[in-house]
C-alpha cells in the first residue's frame, strides 16, 4: 500500500495557533505601546529564543503582522517595525477621514444601551491611565478605542482597516509627535460618546474628523533612530 503523509492532529494545531496568537498579540501590544519603536530590527533568533519557540514560528508571525502592514519585511534583511514616512502618515490620516465617519454612521444606525455602555467603559479605564499618568497605557487605549468603534458598529471589513490604521497612527505618533503634544485627548472621545449617545450622527462625524485633524497637526515630520533591547521588551 502506498504511504499516506503523515497529518498533524487537530490538538496540535490548535495549540500551535493559540502560540502563534499569543506571540502576535505581545508583539502588537509591545508596538501599540511604543516599547517596541518605528524601525526596530526585529531578529528571527532572538524572538525565538525569547518566546521559546523555532524561527520558522516566529517567521509566521512576522508574516502576519507584515501583511497588516505593521512590520516590513525586507530581503537578506529580515523584520523591522514600521516606519511610516511623512507621506505615508499623511495617506494615513486621509484614509482614516473617509473610513471614520463611516463608522460613526453605522454605529448609530445600530446603536443599542449595551453599545454605550461599552464605550464609556473603555474611556474609563483611559481616564485611569492618565490619572496615572501611564502614556503607554494611554497610547494603546486611545488607539483601541477608534478599533472599539468600528467593532462595534458590526462592519468586520471597516473594523479590520482601522485596526491597521490605529496601529499605523500609534507609531507616527511615536515618531513625529512633538514634545508638548497631547496625542488623543481624552475630552474629544467623551465627546464624540456624548454625541454617539445621543444619535447626534452630523456632530458626532464632525467631532471625529475634527480629533484627527487636532492629531495630525500635533505631529512634527522628523524623527531620530533609536536602539531596542528586545529581551527586556518582552521580559516577564
Amino acid at each position: 500500500m502506498p504511504r499516506t503523509a503523515r497529518s498533524t492532529p487537530p490538538t496540535a494545531l490548535l495549540e500551535r495557533e493559540k502560540s502563534n496568537d499569543e506571540i502576535y498579540e505581545r508583539i502588537y501590544v509591545a508596538i501599540l505601546e511604543h516599547r517596541l519603536h518605528p524601525g526596530t530590527k526585529l531578529g528571527e533568533d532572538r524572538l525565538a529564543n525569547i518566546f521559546n519557540v523555532s524561527r520558522a514560528r516566529v517567521r509566521e508571525v512576522l508574516a502576519r503582522l507584515a501583511h497588516e502592514q505593521i512590520v516590513d519585511l525586507y530581503p537578506q534583511r529580515g523584520a523591522f517595525v514600521a516606519k511610516p514616512t511623512p507621506e505615508q502618515a499623511m495617506d494615513v490620516f486621509e484614509a482614516r477621514r473617509l473610513i471614520e465617519p463611516a463608522v460613526i454612521r453605522r454605529l448609530i444606525a445600530n446603536l443599542t444601551p449595551d453599545k454605550v455602555a461599552r464605550l464609556r467603559q473603555h474611556q474609563e479605564l483611559e481616564l485611569d491611565a492618565r490619572r496615572r499618568e501611564d502614556r503607554r497605557a494611554v497610547v494603546r487605549l486611545s488607539g483601541e478605542f477608534h478599533q472599539l468603534l468600528a467593532q462595534l458598529a458590526g462592519n468586520s471589513a471597516l473594523a479590520r482597516s482601522l485596526r491597521e490604521l490605529s496601529t499605523l497612527t500609534c507609531l507616527i505618533i511615536f515618531l513625529y509627535d512633538a514634545p508638548t503634544a497631547i496625542s488623543c485627548r481624552a475630552d474629544e472621545h467623551s465627546d464624540i460618546i456624548d454625541a454617539i449617545a445621543k444619535r447626534d450622527a452630523t456632530r458626532a462625524e464632525k467631532l471625529v474628523i475634527e480629533h484627527l485633524d487636532h492629531i495630525e497637526k500635533s505631529l512634527t515630520l522628523h524623527s531620530s533612530p533609536v536602539e531596542v533591547d528586545l529581551e527586556a521588551v518582552f521580559k516577564d
